[in-house]
């Protein structure tokens, strides 16, 4: 037929020719300009699907682009592979998820293969593999050591479909974002990272993105490391004890009529425990935190609060 485009033909012509050249191959080479380029690792589920397509065919359309345009570009694959969903995945299927996962990755590997994108596969990785997760599990240990990482108790998005924490975008509308399960707020001991402590550094890296990066971006970014200037100040609790609040405005403090308590803080309970107002607070805590984020954060969700049977005075 004229003018038949037959691409299964074409596209495996080249797909060889690039395997047998190495084409993409990268090595150390002084005379060129260096360009890394990663696009987020996939998560190994079975198959890729046109989500996939559109993520990675971009990725590799500037890859292609920084070779034409002289540089060596390093464009490395890996696979987002370790975790609790790989294990209720495997579950459902009634098999292991190491079995589950490898015959996953191998699957979408042809597939990428298939669409011809331009990875150095020399340097594939896998987060599953102990070649790999040995050095997560070795910086993480480090970060402990340096009291970067450290434990204390929070409330999680549970799922108990899934056994495992859903992050606040996971919730959708009370729901896991996988099975639509109920999702519960439980208080569980966790880890956290002290970000806080490289404030300052990364407010300052900020200033070397501007030439690049859209103001938009910049400021919301400036806006998450939530940088303010105040003082911190101690309230005493009648009975014992105080609370310090950080306040960006100290002259008003002496206009204060009250101070309120986030459910999750450990002393919302702790004040009212034993009282006559103990079953109300309990009910209000577990109110709230059943709502997801954006709802109480939300400018036009009304606010509420229970008192704790405590009062507060500037020391």
């Amino acid at each position: 037929m004229s003018g038949y485009y037959d691409f299964r033909a074409l596209e495996t012509k080249w797909r060889k020719k690039w395997e047998d050249e190495g084409a993409f191959k990268v090595k150390t080479d002084p005379s060129k300009k260096k360009f890394y380029l990663l696009e987020m690792f996939p998560y190994p589920s079975g198959k890729l699907h046109m989500g996939h397509l559109r993520n990675y065919a971009i990725g590799d359309t500037i890859a292609r682009k920084k070779r034409m345009e002289g540089f060596n570009v390093l464009h490395p694959i890996g696979w987002d592979s370790f975790g609790l969903p790989a294990e209720n995945a495997a579950i459902a299927n009634k098999t292991h998820p190491y079995k589950w996962t490898v015959g996953n990755i191998d699957e979408m590997r042809r597939q990428f293969e298939s669409m011809g994108l331009s990875y150095d596969w020399d340097r594939e990785v896998a987060t599953s593999h102990p070649g790999y997760y040995k050095w997560t599990q070795w910086i993480f240990a480090r970060m402990v050591d340096e009291g970067i990482a450290y434990r204390k108790k929070s409330f999680i998005n549970w799922c108990t479909c899934c056994n495992t924490v859903l992050a606040n975008e996971q919730v959708v509308n009370g729901g896991c974002w996988r099975c639509d399960s109920v999702v519960e707020q439980k208080e569980r001991d966790g880890w956290f990272l002290k970000i806080t402590d490289y404030a300052e550094d990364l407010l300052k890296g900020l200033d070397e993105l501007k030439d690049g990066w859209p103001e938009r971006v910049l400021t919301m970014q400036k806006n998450w490391i939530g940088k303010s200037r105040g003082a911190e100040v101690d309230f005493e609790i009648d009975g014992g004890g105080s609370i310090r609040v950080f306040t960006t405005r100290p002259d008003t403090l002496y206009g204060a009529t009250f101070l309120a308590l986030a459910p999750e803080h450990h002393l919302s309970r702790e004040f009212a425990k034993g009282s006559e107002l103990e079953e109300d607070v309990e009910a209000f805590i577990q109110e709230v935190v059943s709502l997801d984020t954006i709802t109480r954060t939300s400018e036009g969700t009304e606010k509420k609060g229970v008192f704790t049977g405590r009062y507060a005075k500037i020391r």
